[in-house]
């Protein structure tokens, strides 16, 4: 019986670990499907970014007693992966608290350091459902996460409470079957927290405790290969992509703008003929994004980063003012069409034309045209996600390419063609205001 029970095991281990790589190269596959961009310059400071943004969740420490909780559940899910460890270890060599005997009384400290946290865990999950659901706070009501958004958040944290839950009823229930003299349940010391229940198990025979704690073992270990299996169809991708995207942002001041330089140099020789090569240079193909395949595959891990937590669209001027744009919409939309064409290329092989575009299909003008560039989206993400530079690939498509632009954009476009400046003046009069002024 034990060893049928360690081959199912071993099978269901298997079949989660093949399932998640399958996802998660789709994921890089998409990913991918961007244009090239160098982000390798300067390692010691992406290093030094990944330490500070996404493993110390530096930005997130702005507001304290938020990012307390949220680390509360960040090292919930890193470190209790140490007890997961053990229980992927002992269904496959079919023993029982396998790190007891080498760590001894380390290891009593450990669990209940693991306890502590599964309860910390709980109560901030619950807090977090109350923020979302009772006081409902203004940038989790947004209509950005109508649908689908709204429940994958309340989901995860429903889930987080359960696995926390069967955490401590299978370690109150080992504990229970310790004092009844089993055998198999080697004596592992007192639990602070699972302890407070196991008096009330005193009661219950020793064949019911047992299979209470293996449903708990089973459903635990379960819930967590189902829930690493979530993950990829899930915002809280995000607790992986975080450290790639923190690593690889951009390094540039924040507010400098990616100029492309084909285009500086035409501006570069209409003002200075004699700089001009002697030979044409090719022109670039496009101008700008029209879709998620003209993007950088920067901006596309971007979206994949995204955490829908809101921070952006509460801190964006034009959001805040009632204008359409929301910076978190930009990424939502980008990850949502970046996946269609995931399985468009999936089902046929390669792209196949579906009539349908970034621009204009998921992301509209009054979105585009709204946007102040005020930087203030990228300064507030805690994952160091840059909506700007989607909007600003989306607005050069749509003006370079489409030549749809304000009408006042386009007589100050006119002007800086024909005068080399904004205003409605000629090169050779701009000097005659300063006639007949005295020295």
């Amino acid at each position: 019986m034990a060893y049928i029970q360690q081959f199912a095991f071993l099978l269901l281990t298997l079949f989660a670990i093949v399932l998640f790589r399958k996802n998660i190269l789709q994921i890089k596959r998409n990913i991918l499907l961007g244009k090239e961009e160098d982000l390798s310059d300067q390692p010691n400071l992406r290093w030094k970014n990944l330490m500070l943004l996404a493993l110390g969740q530096k930005k997130m420490f702005q507001n304290p007693f938020v990012a307390v909780m949220h680390f509360i559940i960040y090292a919930g899910f890193i470190i209790i992966n140490i007890e997961v460890l053990e229980i992927v270890l002992d269904g496959i060599l079919g023993t029982h608290r396998l790190f007891l005997t080498s760590l001894g009384t380390f290891y009593t400290f450990l669990i209940n350091s693991f306890e502590w946290l599964a309860l910390g865990v709980i109560a901030v999950c619950i807090v977090f459902l109350l923020r979302r659901n009772v006081i409902k706070l203004k940038r989790f009501i947004s209509k950005d996460l109508n649908g689908w958004p709204r429940s994958d958040a309340n989901y995860i944290l429903i889930t987080e409470i359960v696995l926390m839950s069967l955490f401590l009823l299978m370690n109150a229930t080992d504990k229970a079957i310790q004092l009844q003299g089993n055998e198999h349940y080697h004596l592992t010391g007192n639990f602070m927290v699972s302890g407070f229940f196991v008096p009330l198990m005193q009661n219950i025979d020793n064949t019911t405790l047992v299979l209470i704690e293996r449903s708990c073992w089973w459903i635990h270990i379960i819930g967590i290969f189902a829930f690493l299996n979530y993950l990829p169809y899930s915002k809280h991708l995000h607790i992986i992509l975080a450290f790639p995207n923190a690593y690889y942002a951009r390094l540039k001041p924040v507010g400098e703008i990616h100029n492309m330089e084909s285009v500086q140099n035409e501006v570069k020789y209409m003002m200075q003929p004699e700089l001009a090569p002697a030979s044409s240079e090719s022109t670039p193909i496009k101008f700008g994004a029209k879709d998620v395949m003209d993007l950088s595959w920067k901006s596309l891990l971007d979206a994949y980063s995204c955490t829908e937590c809101g921070r952006c669209s509460s801190a964006c001027p034009a959001n805040q003012t009632g204008k359409l744009l929301s910076p978190r919409k930009i990424m939502m939309d980008t990850r949502d069409r970046l996946e269609e064409v995931g399985k468009n290329i999936k089902a046929n092989g390669s792209f196949v034309d579906d009539g349908k575009t970034l621009l204009n299909d998921y992301i509209t003008i009054e979105e585009l045209r709204a946007c102040t560039t005020c930087n203030a989206c990228v300064q507030e993400c805690p994952v160091s996600i840059n909506p700007l530079d989607i909007i600003m690939e989306l607005r050069r498509s749509l003006i370079m390419e489409d030549s749809n632009a304000p009408q006042e954009w386009n007589a100050m476009f006119s002007n800086i063609e024909n005068n080399f400046a904004p205003w409605k003046l000629s090169p050779d009069e701009r000097d005659k205001w300063t006639e007949g002024q005295s020295n």
